[in-house]
């Protein structure tokens, strides 16, 4: 059986047997805010846990080492989207400590993608874009630094709405705890 089989199995039983219902919750955040942090997969259930976050409490952004790279990107769109439009009102970006973003190196990952096997021709397609590819595949040196880099792109957004609290922390993917940036 296949995974996406075996996906598909037991979502069958999950439905039948109602398992969602514990899970049911509106669909604007009950505490208001929004939080982007990493897709890492150490922080699916620790990071809600560590906040005290339930299903229906918040809107949660993920993404790549969970920074705001750019005021016009879709993390920056889908934060101003769950403020004006889901009820959200407050930002907190979350770092993580020991994240697979610190140190990548984009060379590094240009090198990955080609041993997969991806063609000379298809990266001559993305810089033909005006991709610079080592640039924009790179990671960030400190955490620390990268959350504030995007807690400053947010609070300095000309569309965010006066006031709105933008909060940077980092938590330690081990134990949960949190520190203020």
């Amino acid at each position: 059986m296949s995974q996406l089989e075996e996906i598909l199995d037991y979502n069958q039983h999950f439905v039948k047997n109602e398992s969602y219902r514990p899970y049911e919750a509106p669909s604007r955040p009950v505490k208001k805010m929004t939080i982007v942090s990493c897709m890492d997969c150490r922080l699916i259930e620790l990071l809600p846990k560590a906040l005290d976050v339930k299903n229906g409490d918040a809107i949660m952004l993920k993404s790549a080492g969970g920074m705001v790279e750019s005021p016009y990107s879709n993390t920056m769109k889908s934060i101003l989207v769950s403020l004006y439009e889901l009820g959200s009102e407050a930002v907190y970006i979350i770092g993580h400590t020991n994240c697979g973003m610190h140190g990548l190196h984009g060379h590094k990952m240009v090198d990955d993608i080609k041993q997969r096997g991806v063609s000379d021709q298809k990266f001559a397609t993305v810089r033909e874009q005006g991709v610079d590819l080592d640039q924009w595949l790179n990671g960030f040196q400190s955490v620390e630094e990268e959350v504030q880099k995007s807690v400053t792109i947010v609070k300095n957004h000309p569309l965010l709405p006066e006031g709105t609290p933008v909060i940077g922390l980092v938590i330690d993917p081990k134990t949960g705890e949190l520190k203020k940036i």
